[in-house]
């Protein structure tokens, strides 16, 4: 624990603090009691990225403004008078140079829990605006000065080979659509991201290679190291593993030794920190240093036996040791962990270490190299579909609060393994955050969220220790549902509700059945015995229920209750059902798309929440259900549409008696919080 009074520790603790500053100004407050013990390095690291940040910020392009002319596109960017922008179009534009047409916006923020935050990766880039392309004409294709070294690499490999060879030489995931996630499954995904372990075989290999040269191999393998990252591509992990070793490099060649790991590891976040502050929103950046402070915490504590017996326990440690530090972060933005991972990790370790060397040969010989490389590349591809299979560890969304606690949990169990408190004591202390984390766990939400699909419908209901899914949006926004479930903890449905059998309601369920383990299916009489979601639900042995008019279902600490249809008309919006959410303290009525002639014979009394009829149609949410249901929320399911929903006239009724309306095309997923049953 000595080295983390080091200076580079220091430095990078204040370049840390600095870039959080930027962000969160009241966070600076936490600087003055850290100053005496981090002295000059992390005051003077503080006040370089924030004086950075200040005085150089990422410039705002003007939104709404209509561009066209001729631009160069890189990887779907390009440049405009010193904004950096990413385009958006479709078909999605290859690299070359266009005559391109459109206008500038903001990134889109997060709109579903789970969902993409484009704004917050787009900032961790330097990019602050959206060229949204409206009109494209190809004017030349752009020369990729890579391309040759890339073809060599792939010479002689079959597809998948080349796949995996050129995820895990040069972190290259284009050509891995299909096979990216089972890489994600079986814990391997950070193999596909060339880092420390990419960038130590290429600086050793080339010091043991270039030994005559004496002190000055040192110099000429530092000299090399640009060009993978020219090859590979600037990545965070990989700019962080380029710096940390070109410092080791430096110091060895002027007989100062090796940087110590603390030590390099702080200096390479300042520099990249200073570089960009805003570097730091980045999940790459956070996950490789988070990684290695693992790894530069742990492992020296250990008293490892020698031989091969201390290798497989000091690697099979080192994959545990990363994952304690990574394990509230890959949960919360993947919602899932693999259990297996430490040991997926120790079996494919002696297969990195052959393929990476191999590749940065096969760089330079081509296809020569091919038949050793091809049985190496399968044997991985082999491993990661074996393991992708093994169980998860699933879990929602973490708050600040929870990565606090955390951070609590794990704090006492370092010291203890650095001999700093004695084992005993350091587990009591452990145990008091996670106590603390299960209390807050114990009160179940009640609360009902209308999830962004676009211009369609779905919402969840959490009823107290029951989840409720009412419909799914179209077929292509089934993801983004599976996703919001994850991320909000849903781990099986109690109840799967599709009103009605248009593809904007029951489309996405088709996803959510394969993925997320139901219950209860109740379907509106309207769907055929041979529909394709039916169909879904019976191959996963779900009960499917038909209800009508009177049907009650008790869930939680609430209930269901079918509003309509009473008997089937032939027209499946007038068929749909009409639901009514009895949360215990507030009730929700959800309209589906039925029309004005329904809303008229529905026994409905006042609720707390109304799902506005038919995305806000005309013929929908009329006078008469107001006054009777007199909601104080109105919820919106609505997108981009040719049909001018939601109606003017239906807005205008909803403003006139006071109800606050949510629109998901201008907010995002909206929650409506009731409660909690204890």
């Amino acid at each position: 624990m000595r080295a983390l009074r080091a200076p580079g520790v220091a430095l990078g603790l204040g370049g840390l603090m600095g870039a959080i500053g930027l962000l969160q100004p009241w966070t600076l407050l936490l600087a003055p009691p850290l100053l005496p013990w981090g002295r000059l390095p992390l005051a003077l690291g503080a006040a370089l990225v924030l004086l950075r940040g200040l005085l150089l910020p990422l410039p705002e392009p003007p939104y709404g403004l209509r561009l066209e002319g001729n631009f160069a596109v890189r990887e779907g960017f390009t440049e405009w008078e010193g904004h950096r922008l990413r385009l958006k179009s479709f078909p999605h534009l290859a690299d070359g140079v266009y005559r391109l047409q459109g206008y500038l916006a903001p990134p889109e923020p997060r709109r579903n829990p789970g969902g993409f935050d484009e704004r917050t990766w787009l900032r961790s880039l330097g990019v602050r605006g959206v060229f949204h392309v409206e009109r494209a004409e190809a004017l030349a294709l752009l020369p990729d000065p890579r391309g040759p070294w890339r073809a060599r690499l792939a010479a002689g490999l079959s597809p998948p080979a080349k796949e995996v060879v050129e995820g895990v030489v040069l972190g290259d995931k284009g050509g891995l659509e299909a096979l990216y996630p089972l890489f994600q499954r079986a814990g391997l995904a950070h193999l596909l991201a060339a880092s420390g372990q990419n960038v130590g075989v290429l600086a050793g290999s080339l010091v043991l290679a270039l030994f005559p040269l004496g002190r000055f191999r040192y110099l000429a393998a530092l000299a090399l190291l640009p060009l993978y990252l020219y090859l590979a591509g600037p990545s965070p992990s990989l700019v962080r593993a380029s710096l940390m070793a070109g410092l080791s490099l430096l110091g060895l060649f002027l007989g100062l030794g090796g940087a110590g790991v603390l030590q390099a590891l702080g200096v390479a976040l300042f520099l990249q920190l200073l570089l960009l502050p805003e570097a730091l929103l980045g999940l790459g950046l956070q996950l490789s240093y988070l990684a290695v402070l693992g790894l530069a915490l742990v492992l020296p504590a250990l008293r490892l036996p020698p031989g091969a017996r201390g290798y497989l326990l000091g690697s099979l440690a080192a994959g545990l040791a990363a994952q304690a530090f990574l394990l509230p972060l890959l949960l919360h933005h993947f919602g899932f962990l693999p259990l297996l991972s430490p040991l997926t990790n120790l079996l494919a370790l002696p297969l990195v270490a052959l393929l990476v060397p191999l590749g940065f040969l096969k760089l330079l010989l081509g296809p020569l190299l091919a038949p050793l490389v091809e049985p190496l590349a399968r044997a991985l591809l082999a491993l990661t579909e074996m393991a992708a299979s093994g169980p998860l560890l699933r879990w929602g969304g973490i708050s600040p609060e929870g990565f606090a606690l955390y951070c609590l949990g794990l704090l006492p169990l370092l010291l203890a393994l650095h001999r700093l408190l004695p084992w005993r004591r350091a587990l009591l202390l452990a145990s008091l955050p996670a106590l603390v984390a299960l209390l807050a766990a114990w009160p179940k939400p009640l609360d009902l969220f209308l999830l962004d699909v676009g211009h369609g419908d779905a919402l969840l209901a959490r009823m107290g220790g029951a989840e409720v899914l009412v419909d799914g949006g179209r077929p292509e926004k089934g993801e983004v549902v599976v996703r919001a479930l994850r991320a909000l903890g849903v781990e099986a449905l109690e109840v799967l509700v599709a009103t009605h059998p248009d593809a904007d309601h029951y489309g996405g369920l088709l996803r959510v059945v394969e993925e997320v383990p139901v219950g209860l299916a109740l379907l509106s009489p309207a769907f055929p015995q041979d529909h394709p979601l039916v169909q879904a639900l019976r191959a996963r042995g779900v009960p499917v229920r038909f209800p009508g008019a009177g049907a009650t279902f008790a869930l939680g600490r609430g209930k269901l209750r079918v509003l309509w249809p009473k008997a089937l008309s032939g027209d499946d919006n007038k068929d749909g059902l009409v639901l009514l959410l009895d949360f215990g303290k507030a009730r929700a009525l959800l309209l589906a798309d039925v029309p004005e002639e329904v809303e008229r014979a529905l026994p409905v009394g006042p609720v707390e929440v109304l799902k506005v009829s038919h995305h806000g149609s005309r013929t929908g949410t009329s006078e008469a259900l107001l006054d009777r249901a007199r909601p104080r929320v109105a919820l919106l399911g609505v997108g981009g549409n040719p049909f001018g929903h939601p109606h003017p006239e239906v807005l205008e009724r909803l403003q006139a008696r006071g109800v606050q309306v949510a629109r998901t095309d201008r907010m995002g997923a909206v929650r409506v919080l009731f409660g909690y049953a204890w």
